[in-house]
C-alpha cells in the first residue's frame, strides 16, 4: 500500500515541481534558505543533487550495464544526440536571442548536462522503452562526469573563460561518487537497499523541488527583469530536443517506442545538476561581475520546468495514441 501511495506521487512529479516553483514566487523567503546554507562546507543544493544521484545508483544493477551491450545502437546514438543537439542548441540560442553572459553561460551549461533521472518516468507514461531509458541515463550521467566540464568549456568560453577543472571535481564529488556507491550498496546489501529504494524516488522529487524552488526564490527579481528573451531561448532549447530526438531515430529506422525514448532522453536535462554546478562559489568567482555570476543559475530553474511540462504533455499524448490505435 505506502509503496504503490510512493509510486502515485513519485508520478506526480510534474505537478509537484510547478507547485514547488510558484510557492516560491510568492514566498521567496521559504526557499531561499536552501541556496545559503552549507553542509560540511558544502553547499546544500550540491548535498541535496549528491542525494538524487544516490538514490539513481541505488536502483542500478549488474543487469543495467549489460543492456548497454544488448542495445548499443540505441544507446550510442541517443547519448550522441544528448551531447551534441543539445549543447549546440544552447550555444546557437544563447547567442540568437543576445543573452547577457551570466544568462548565456548558464544556458550552455544545462543544455552540457545530461539526461534528467525523471525521464525513466515520463518514459514509462508515454508507454515509450522503458530499459532504454533507464540504460540512457545511466550512460549520459556517466559520459558526462567528462563531457559536461569539456563542452561547457569549449561553447561557454565564448563568454568567459571556465574552470573545466573545477567543474570536473565537482562532477566527481557530486555525480560519480553518489552513483558509484548507490550501485555498491545495492550490489552488497541488496535486501537494505530494495527497502530503501521504495522511499527514494519521492525524496529525490523533493530534492529537485528544493534546489528548484531555492534558485527561483532567491532570483526571483532577476528572473522578472529577463523574463522574455529567457523564457523562449529556455524552450527553444528543450523543444529543439524533444523534436530532433523524436526524428532523427525514425529517419534512421528505429521503432517508434525507441523514438519517443530518445526523444524524452535528449529533450530532458538534468537541470538539478546545472543548478548545483552554477550554484559553487567556485563557478560563480569565473564572473568578473557578481551579478553575472547570480544570474547563471537561473536558466537551470526554468529549465527543470520547462522539461518535465513538455515532456508530460508528450507523454500524454503519446499513451492517448497508443490507446486509439488499440
Amino acid at each position: 500500500m505506502l509503496a504503490r501511495w510512493i509510486d502515485k506521487a513519485t508520478g506526480l512529479f510534474a505537478i509537484w515541481t510547478v507547485l514547488g516553483v510558484g510557492w516560491a514566487w510568492i514566498q521567496p523567503a521559504h526557499f531561499t534558505w536552501v541556496t545559503q546554507t552549507s553542509i560540511g562546507g558544502q553547499g546544500l543544493v550540491s548535498v541535496l543533487l549528491g542525494v538524487i544521484m544516490l538514490g539513481m545508483g541505488l536502483t542500478l544493477g549488474l543487469d543495467d550495464f549489460r543492456r548497454v551491450l544488448a542495445m548499443p545502437r540505441r544507446v550510442a546514438l541517443g547519448v550522441g544526440l544528448q551531447f551534441t543537439v543539445m549543447p549546440l542548441a544552447g550555444l546557437a540560442f544563447a547567442m540568437l536571442f543576445g543573452l547577457e553572459q551570466g544568462l548565456a553561460v548558464g544556458l550552455v551549461l544545462v543544455a552540457c548536462c545530461p539526461g534528467g533521472t525523471a525521464s525513466n518516468v515520463v518514459a514509462y507514461l508515454a508507454r515509450a522503452n522503458v530499459a532504454l531509458s533507464v540504460t540512457m541515463t545511466l550512460c549520459s550521467t556517466l559520459a558526462a562526469i567528462l563531457l559536461t566540464p569539456l563542452l561547457t568549456d569549449w561553447l561557454g568560453g565564448v563568454f568567459i573563460q571556465i574552470d573545466r577543472w573545477s567543474l570536473l571535481r565537482q562532477m566527481v564529488a557530486i555525480v560519480l561518487i553518489p552513483v558509484v556507491a548507490g550501485a555498491a550498496l545495492n550490489t552488497l546489501f541488496p535486501n537494505l537497499t530494495r527497502r530503501i529504494a521504495v522511499f527514494s524516488p519521492l525524496v529525490s522529487v523533493l530534492a529537485i523541488v528544493l534546489i528548484v524552488g531555492g534558485i527561483v526564490g532567491n532570483s526571483r527579481d532577476l528572473i522578472e527583469a529577463h523574463f522574455g528573451k529567457l523564457l523562449v531561448a529556455v524552450f527553444m532549447l528543450h523543444a529543439t530536443g524533444f523534436a530532433l530526438g523524436l526524428f532523427l531515430p525514425r529517419l534512421m529506422g528505429f521503432a517508434a517506442a525507441d523514438g519517443r525514448t530518445i526523444s524524452i532522453e535528449v529533450g530532458m536535462q538534468n537541470s538539478g545538476l546545472g543548478a548545483s554546478l552554477a550554484s559553487t562559489p567556485a563557478f560563480a568567482a569565473q564572473f568578473a561581475n557578481p551579478l553575472q555570476a547570480a544570474l547563471a543559475p537561473v536558466p537551470s530553474a526554468i529549465s527543470s520546468v520547462y522539461h518535465l511540462v513538455i515532456g508530460s504533455i508528450l507523454a500524454g499524448i503519446w499513451a492517448r495514441q497508443d490507446k486509439d490505435r488499440q
